[in-house]
């Protein structure tokens, strides 16, 4: 009978044993009790607050599933805030805008997207010239750059023909106004020498660098330095030419698919239009 319960008393000992060893965890746990309906007791409901392994995942799949509408709400918000700025700088091109020097109305009535600006720049003959000089004269004002080999000189030429024949055939001044684009090498002598070899009548004007980037970006104008080799380069322009009404508004954009007469009859039209 001995051996028995030396038996049993061992058998005790290693349960309790093995009991403490797969004890409760360190982690912290909230204990839920619920009535057994087969004991009549309590039996306390362990369940960890902190959940591992595969808990971990739900919050990322949520995180997951808001991020991608809210990226596309933001990309929206921000197609719609570049749409309302354009609709906010299209002004009645007729009416006077807080850029012009000149502050005069219109009742022309269509739209367009604000082009032009003040502007401080310095004429062949060493004075100031800003955009208040060219209020109540009808200005065409072309960007280039006197070392240009090839399209510079053929629009120069072209302006030059144009504003001739509207002159001398239906007794319409035009002022034609050459702006640089390259200021380090065209200095106000230099551009001088340069405009006097196609038509007298052509201002010339150039400034600092600073200023007539300003003015570039105001007039829309783009230019680009390419192919330097030190002090010899080229400059990559859209050769923009405008025609500015005696408000200082841009009434057309002229291209370099025109030709001497087919820019003095728009020219003419443009005119005539507002002398009616």
């Amino acid at each position: 009978m001995l051996p028995c319960r030396r038996l049993v008393l061992s058998c005790k000992n290693q349960a309790a044993s093995f009991l403490r060893r797969c004890g409760p965890s360190k982690r912290i746990q909230s204990v839920n009790y619920c009535k057994s309906t087969r004991q009549g007791h309590e039996i306390p409901d362990v369940k960890p607050l902190f959940p591992t392994g595969g808990g971990t995942q739900a919050p990322s799949r949520s995180r997951a599933r808001y991020a991608v509408p809210a990226i596309l709400l933001g990309f929206a918000g921000f197609v719609g805030f570049l749409h309302y700025n354009d609709e906010r700088r299209a002004v009645p091109r007729g009416q006077a805008s807080s850029n012009s020097g000149c502050g005069c109305g219109s009742n022309t009535t269509v739209k367009g997207p604000i082009i032009g600006g003040p502007f401080t720049l310095v004429s062949t003959e060493n004075k100031i010239v800003t955009e208040n000089d060219f209020c109540g004269k009808w200005v065409l004002l072309y960007f280039g750059y006197s070392f240009s080999p090839d399209v510079g000189p053929e629009q120069l030429k072209m302006m030059s023909k144009a504003v001739d024949k509207l002159e001398s055939k239906h007794n319409e001044k035009i002022l034609p106004v050459f702006v640089t684009l390259d200021p380090q090498r065209d200095t106000p002598s230099h551009l001088h020498a340069y405009l006097k070899e196609f038509d007298s009548r052509i201002l010339g004007l150039t400034g600092t660098a600073s200023a007539m980037r300003q003015m570039a970006q105001e007039y829309r104008v783009y230019f680009k330095k390419v192919q330097e080799d030190g002090e010899d380069y080229l400059v990559d322009t859209s050769h923009n030419m405008y025609l500015i009404n005696p408000k200082m508004e841009i009434v057309r954009c002229f291209g370099v698919e025109y030709n001497p007469d087919e820019l003095s009859q728009e020219l003419l039209k443009e005119v005539a239009s507002v002398s009616q």
